[in-house]
């Protein structure tokens, strides 16, 4: 119980309905789809009677399983993996194509492809994502909505919690979750509703500075100059899709994010926060960039998969997004390494290596794909948020003029964006 006298059992259930209601806020007689773990399956059939309490059409669940998806790696070569069944392709490019909402319940094992061969999952989420077109389509250029939430897993609670049992680790995890989510009070949806409206006074000062470009510096060696595009978009927290439904696609969030110009990001960053990325963990990581291309890189751990991830395909060593966070965020202050990016990226300053957002250039979502190159945003099959965020992170926007404005000043806010 917490000190609202709400039970952990009560607050799941309003989770479940932020979920539904503010994440892809569904509306009347639309198709949801939820993507969820076999062992979240609780939480699952929650989410599925808050659904159509809400008046959804049909609720699409489709399972997965961490052991599953590590057996068809380990019991099958790199070429297995360079094509798609055609039932799924279909599966999820005909829901996109029919305005169904997806919504990701996500509780991965973090060490689940631990000596699994990275190229194995690079090349299913390569081919994956050229595979669901129209479904990739519909997410990035603003017409289905979609929300990423997470939901605790023993695997993952007892990596958070190593030293708990794990019936204790989930429940402390669970906690964790909905304080972070800001979904563990008497009303969440008028408390995002709050938190909403930091995120666009930060992006309407931002968006009036129309930076030319930003530098990071930090005294973990951190020196980079990141270039934006002219017409540049700051976004964060809500977004819109084309039919003006408002839904979060990140719960918990604590972003402000926009993409910056594929080809002007020059010198070399530190990570500050390990990353897991397809069941694999990179620690203590670093890339040089020139010209917008990552040409040098290492970690302590897993650098082979960082390698992975940079040849992804001949854009992913390019960046599509850069996002700010404050380190007096509940994520940040929490004092956890969730080992999850949906929670540890909400904890630091980020970048992106690969796919940028059509939306964050103005007129983004009506242009073509060349257009959109001409104009900085890069285009990849991957994108791979990794955390940058230092204690002592500085970051100064920089005008065409040459006006420097403070944007970070020791890892939070400067006094002109308070």
């Amino acid at each position: 119980m917490n000190n609202d006298g709400h039970t952990l059992e009560q607050m799941i259930d309003n989770y479940a309905e932020l979920a539904v209601t503010k994440g892809v806020n569904i509306q009347p007689n639309q198709q949801l789809v939820v993507n969820a773990p076999v062992e979240c399956a609780d939480f699952a059939r929650t989410v599925v009677r808050k659904a159509y309490e809400a008046g959804s059409g049909y609720v699409t669940v489709i399972w997965n399983d961490d052991q599953i998806q590590r057996l068809t790696y380990e019991y099958n070569e790199t070429s297995f993996f360079e094509q798609v069944p055609a039932w799924k392709r279909e599966q999820l490019n005909s829901l996109a194509e029919e305005g169904a909402a997806f919504l990701h319940l996500f509780g991965e094992d973090p060490s689940v492809l631990a000596g699994i061969d990275p190229e194995k999952p690079a090349t299913a989420a390569r081919v994956r994502n050229k595979a669901f077109d129209k479904y990739r389509h519909g997410l990035d250029f603003g017409i289905n909505t979609w929300s990423i939430v997470g939901v605790p897993t023993k695997a993952w609670a007892t990596t958070v919690f190593p030293d708990l049992d794990a019936g204790e680790a989930v429940r402390r995890l669970w906690y964790a979750i909905l304080e972070t989510a800001r979904s563990n009070g008497e009303n969440p949806a008028a408390v995002w509703d709050a938190h909403n409206a930091t995120f666009e006074h930060h992006k309407t000062l931002l968006n009036d500075c129309q930076f030319d470009h930003l530098h990071y510096t930090s005294s973990n060696g951190t020196d980079l100059t990141v270039g934006l595009n002219k017409g540049h978009v700051w976004e964060g927290g809500s977004a819109t899709v084309a039919n003006g439904t408002v839904y979060f696609p990140n719960m918990p969030t604590e972003e402000v994010f926009t993409t910056p110009d594929r080809l002007r990001v020059d010198g070399i960053v530190y990570s500050v926060i390990p990353l897991v990325h397809a069941g694999n963990i990179i620690r203590d990581f670093w890339i040089r960039f020139e010209n917008g291309c990552a040409v040098e890189f290492g970690a302590e751990e897993g650098e082979e998969v960082l390698r992975q991830i940079i040849e992804t395909d001949e854009n992913s060593c390019r960046l599509g997004e850069c996002a700010l966070v404050a380190k007096d965020t509940p994520i940040r202050e929490s004092g956890l390494l969730f080992y999850n990016t949906l929670y540890d990226e909400n904890a630091s300053c980020h970048l992106a290596l690969g796919q940028g957002f059509p939306g964050c250039r103005e007129g983004g979502l009506e242009m073509e794909k060349a257009e959109l190159i001409e104009h900085g945003v890069n285009f990849s099959h991957t994108h791979v948020d990794f955390m940058i965020g230092a204690n002592d992170m500085n970051i100064v926007g920089v005008k065409s003029d040459g006006e420097e404005i403070p944007i970070f000043e020791d890892g939070v806010w400067a006094p002109y964006f308070c």
